[in-house]
């Protein structure tokens, strides 16, 4: 036991010695090489390759209003390792060259968010967070689950919910000023990509989207984006693979989701997240990626959970946060000897960032107090022999009271005290440009996705052909005309159902509006529009083939004129469903209560459409109205009947003979006037249009704030829970 206590001590005293980088020296054993006095410089790993490329230093001019950035040649030595740069390996001849970006300075002081019932004890969830970002390098906002990190995030780019109040300042360049469209990207935690797309057409047309200006150019700004996250390989590699194909790993969907951000080349990109669901070997190359976009000038800010030794190792400055509040803010090196000057040395072996989130995990606790019985025979479970919440505090306060805490409110005030030059919009497509290019990529993906569309249109076709071949060889006799009715409403109401099969694509899309929309790349009005255009060919082409074959097996009048009212109005009629469709999806946005209630809806709009009973005599409450009237089966069944009845007689005995308004009279309740088969029409146009007014009201103020059905139901009953 005294051996075991003496190489524990030892261990601790090691671990305290190395904290301290005026008393650190290269050893084989600890991960960090650092040349003393060079805080303001990132940390690396002692086992990296040469690096040959240029060191950016930031420096804050004493008479100068704005940050430049300096570039140095970097020495092939070891020591060159502590300058930050990059590998850059040997680039082949007409390769792209990475491009300079001018950065942006970011600083907020006395940042707090309060959003209402966010926290179970407190509102607040960052409270009084300061400090800064600066071009070319890399801050990064660290802490455990819950701790404020996303929040602080948005605060500082402008995108908090609309529940949420921010006090405080955040400054850009030194000016209070919101930051324009195409000065930033922001890359949320969780991006929706178009599997069906390259990973070159899908940049394409994100930058058809963003950028104003002619096509040729949009191609280089992609190519540009392409080579800064090094994503050269996959290019023309679909995103979501094909058949037996496999799509990108999650590491290079990230980075994608990176480079459509990049295609604006802002000056500052806040990334949520961006080792989100990624392995350690994904991790390193993703931060390494970054690192060399930070070496071209951008400024980067994001978040991040846990890091891996060689990752932490890249970071420039950490923000480290725990429920709210800030546990420090200074350069990664830095923090080391603030957890070492509180008492919580980082042991040798052990990476920086799993010693600190160890140390301001409340959820340790909890394991620590189910394993207190079976600790083995190293120690204890952890190297922080303290509660966390007393290790929170105790952070806390010896961070308040340090030279950093000092430090960055000195920074704030040199990068707040004269105002830089402003960031300045760099213009947006037109809207007729994104409603274009909207329209043929959303045309290029149905001629890809054969799951939902091609497989629908398969479906259609032969259930056509059974509803056809049952009903075949009726003829034209007064006893025909029910039969002929019931193939009518078969025909249109199980085409109907067959569109449910169009909803995982519908809820894709609607996700795919919301990515770009939080970004300002798209708007409910060029989301509709486009959707429609590019549906009508692909509905038009299910109308005219389904409505042929139908048409001539059912044996129905032989006119061009009546065929094409029934193929317009078959058309009119699945136009009518893709809207509600559309109206279901966006309203729960999931793919089981989507399906779930589109079923519901057509089954009751079946039961009501008059073929069942006749409209007249369904009772008044609910089936008659409303439910008769705004069932589209109603309208185009009607329309249907009286193209094909209107105008006719049939034989009775042989004398008399009635009309077919009267011969449909006792089955179908429809109109003797010629021109209600149009009217029928008009209404299943107004449906076409009312429920797209719809679909709009709800992306503006649901999919754009986030909201749906099953989110709010969701919440209610997680408050009722609680309660």
């Amino acid at each position: 036991m005294e051996e075991i206590q003496s190489q524990s001590d030892n261990y601790r005293s090691s671990s305290s010695s190395a904290s301290s980088p005026t008393s650190r020296v290269p050893s084989s054993n600890f991960f960090y090489l650092r040349k003393p006095g060079s805080l303001r410089q990132p940390i690396s790993f002692e086992d990296s390759p040469e690096w040959e490329d240029t060191d950016i230093d930031v420096k804050v001019e004493e008479g100068g209003d704005s940050i430049n950035v300096v570039a140095t040649p970097a020495s092939p030595s070891l020591s060159k390792l502590n300058s930050g740069s990059l590998p850059s390996p040997p680039l082949p001849e007409g390769a792209v060259v990475a491009r300079k970006m001018a950065g942006a300075s970011v600083a907020w002081k006395d940042l707090t968010v309060t959003i209402k019932g966010k926290r179970k004890y407190s509102d607040k969830v960052v409270k009084s967070s300061n400090g800064y970002a600066l071009p070319g390098t890399m801050t990064v906002i660290m802490g455990p689950a819950k701790s404020g990190k996303s929040t602080l995030l948005k605060a500082i780019a402008g995108r908090l919910h609309h529940s949420a109040k921010m006090y405080g300042e955040v400054f850009v360049n030194g000016a209070k000023s919101h930051m324009p469209y195409g000065s930033y990207g922001f890359v949320e935690r969780e991006t929706t990509l178009i599997g069906s797309l390259t990973v070159r057409e899908f940049l394409y047309y994100s930058a058809l989207l963003q950028l104003p200006g002619f096509f040729c150019q949009k191609k280089n700004v992609v190519e540009d984006a392409i080579y800064a996250m090094s994503l050269g390989d996959y290019a023309n590699k679909l995103i979501g693979g094909h058949c037996y194909m496999k799509g990108l790993p999650s590491g290079e969907k990230r980075r994608v989701s990176i480079a459509r951000e990049l295609v604006m080349r802002p000056r500052i990109l806040f990334i949520d997240e961006p080792l989100y669901h990624l392995d350690s070997v994904s991790a390193l190359l993703m931060m390494v990626t970054l690192k060399k976009l930070a070496s071209t000038g951008c400024t980067l800010i994001f978040t991040i959970y846990q890091s891996i030794t060689e990752v932490f190792g890249l970071f420039d400055r950490i923000c480290l946060l725990s429920n709210g509040n800030t546990l420090f803010f200074g350069e990664t090196l830095a923090c080391l000897q603030h957890f070492s000057n509180a008492g919580f040395p980082c042991p040798i072996m052990q990476s920086p960032s799993d010693h600190f989130l160890r140390a301001i995990n409340a959820d340790f606790d909890r394991i620590i107090a189910m394993c207190k019985n079976w600790q083995d025979d190293h120690g204890d479970f952890s190297s922080v022999n303290m509660d966390t919440a007393v290790a929170i505090r105790t952070l806390e306060a010896t961070y308040k009271s340090s030279a950093d805490a000092a430090a960055v409110e000195t920074m704030i005030l040199r990068l707040t005290e004269k105002e830089g030059p402003l960031l300045k919009s760099k213009g947006k497509a037109s809207t007729a440009t994104r409603i274009a290019v909207l329209t043929w990529r959303s045309l290029l993906i149905m001629s890809r996705e054969w799951k939902y569309y091609w497989l629908r249109l398969i479906l259609c076709m032969l259930l056509t052909l059974c509803v056809g071949t049952v009903f075949s060889g009726l003829g034209h006799s007064l006893s025909s005309v029910v039969t002929r009715v019931a193939a009518i409403f078969a025909f249109i109401s199980f085409t109907s159902l067959l569109s449910i099969a169009g909803v995982p694509a519908l809820i894709k899309e609607v996700k795919i509006y919301a990515s770009e929309e939080s970004n300002q790349h798209s708007g409910a009005f060029v989301f509709l529009v486009g959707q429609l255009l590019s549906s009508i060919p692909f509905l038009f082409l299910i109308s005219i083939s389904s409505s042929l074959v139908f048409y001539f097996l059912i044996g129905l009048r032989d006119e061009f004129s009546l065929l094409m009212y029934f193929v317009l109005n078959f058309f009119i009629c699945l136009l009518v469903n893709e809207g509600l469709m559309l109206v279901v999806v966006t309203l729960w946005q999931d793919i089981f209560w989507s399906i779930l209630t589109s079923l519901s809806i057509q089954v009751l709009m079946m039961l009501a459409a008059g073929y069942f009973r006749i409209r007249n005599a369904l009772p008044g409450a609910m089936w008659k109205y409303p439910l008769s009237y705004i069932s589209f089966h109603t309208y185009s069944i009607q329309g249907l009947l009286e193209n094909e009845y209107l105008g006719t007689d049939f034989a009775v005995g042989q004398v008399r003979t009635i009309s077919g308004f009267q011969a449909l009279r006792s089955a179908y309740d429809i109109s003797s006037d010629s021109n209600s088969k149009w009217e029928n029409l008009l209404v299943l146009f107004l449906m076409v249009v009312g429920y797209r007014i719809f679909v709009f009201v709800l992306l503006r103020f649901c999919v754009g704030k986030k909201k749906s059905v099953l989110k709010i139901f969701q919440c209610n009953v997680d408050k009722t829970n609680t309660r």
